[in-house]
């Protein structure tokens, strides 16, 4: 099939809520899928293009293609998706070793259960390919040049922020935004747990992960924040996933170096997913990279403050400045060996150094983000 373009479409007019053209919605539309794998950030960047594909077709059920996480965290919490189907281990889908009977396994239990499928995955090369394997009477994604074909497409640019993106890809398709930022409902028993995790107090939660290790602010800075929160009388906690436990360890032991009964600890490593929300929820602010957990603590409603090298901030950063406040490293060059960071990701390989592209943002700038912050954000939350 011929891919459509929006001068096939008569150039329909956009909308004040769209990102590029809004075409014309697809007919008797009961079945969508939305392909996003990736880590919990990623998911995130996908949920306002995922409430808006709900609005325009409010009778539909959202089955997300997604990862184990992404059930974790959505199952039986209420929002747009319906379920979540997890992906199979597939080269440029998810990562791992390929399991091709699982990958025959899962098609066979998926194709032709959908009308409308949606790429929110990457460029699509092997994407899109995929998503046609689903058997959709329509598809819509994002498309690199040399990418499999789909009805409809947008042309996938690397540096465009995510949900930008993901909303340009659901006007394809005629949703237009009802939510610029994700939003993720806390449940009940998650305010429950996270009341049981911590004090009274003021809670600032920190957490020092990224998957890209360029991206990680460092252990020494995030204790020196931790330091001066804990002095004006928060509570501290740092969080994060099984790796990030030796990082969240040293920012504790620098801490309580400088200050020994600074009420600062670590929660790495001891929470599930709903447990971490829960405890987002709880802060009055969260300080964290590039990562999903800052990303969901946005989405939660909690203010943040993130520590971003610049391209990452185009992708990846808050849109707002009331609840959440960036801090930029305008590094542009490896500093071990001066090759082009730019261009990683889009035209060129990485190159083999992990040394952080972060490292020179300042611990008082951040803290003075936190500080005014949390003497906002619990009028600004409505508690």
């Amino acid at each position: 099939m011929r891919q459509e373009t929006t001068a096939d479409l008569g150039g329909r007019h956009g909308t004040a809520r769209s990102v590029g053209p809004v075409f014309a919605p697809f007919e008797d539309v009961r079945h969508i899928a939305v392909l996003r794998g990736g880590g919990l950030g990623d998911l995130m960047f996908a949920l306002p293009a995922i409430a808006a594909l709900k609005d325009r077709y409010p009778e539909a059920e959202i089955t997300l293609l997604g990862m184990p996480a992404h059930a974790a965290l959505l199952s039986g919490r209420p929002g747009p998706v319906s379920a979540v189907v997890e992906l199979p281990v597939s080269p440029g889908v998810r990562p791992g070793e390929p399991d091709p009977a699982a990958v025959e396994a899962f098609f066979e239990d998926v194709r032709g259960r959908f009308d409308l499928a949606a790429q929110l995955h990457g460029g699509g090369r092997n994407s899109n390919p995929f998503l046609l394997r689903l058997g959709a009477r329509h598809t819509i994604g994002t498309r690199t040049p040399d990418a499999a074909e789909l009805e409809r497409t947008v042309p996938y640019v690397y540096y465009q922020h995510e949900v930008f993106r993901a909303l340009e890809v659901v006007g394809l398709a005629g949703a237009v935004a009802v939510d610029l930022e994700p939003r993720v409902e806390v449940r009940p028993e998650e305010v429950d747990a996270a009341a049981a995790l911590t004090g009274d107090g003021t809670v600032v939660t920190l957490h020092p992960g990224a998957t890209d290790p360029r991206r990680r602010w460092p252990a020494s800075s995030f204790a020196e924040v931790a330091v001066r929160a804990a002095a004006e009388g928060c509570e501290v906690v740092v969080v994060g996933d099984a790796t990030d436990v030796p990082m969240a360890e040293e920012i504790v032991r620098l801490a309580l170096e400088v200050s020994p009964g600074a009420d600062v600890r670590s929660l790495a490593g001891t929470l599930g997913l709903g447990e971490l929300t829960g405890v987002l929820d709880r802060s009055a602010v969260m300080v964290g990279n590039d990562s999903g957990p800052r990303h969901l603590a946005q989405a939660v409603g909690t203010p943040t403050v993130g520590v971003y090298w610049v391209g990452n901030m185009i992708n990846a950063g808050a849109i707002g400045r009331t609840f959440h406040r960036v801090h930029l490293a305008w590094v542009i060059a490896c500093p071990v060996c001066g090759v082009d960071v730019t261009q990683v990701g889009w035209t060129a390989e990485r190159c083999e150094h992990d040394d952080s592209l972060v490292s020179a943002v300042r611990p008082d700038a951040v803290y003075a983000d936190v500080a005014e912050l949390r003497a906002t954000s619990l009028l600004l939350r409505g508690r």
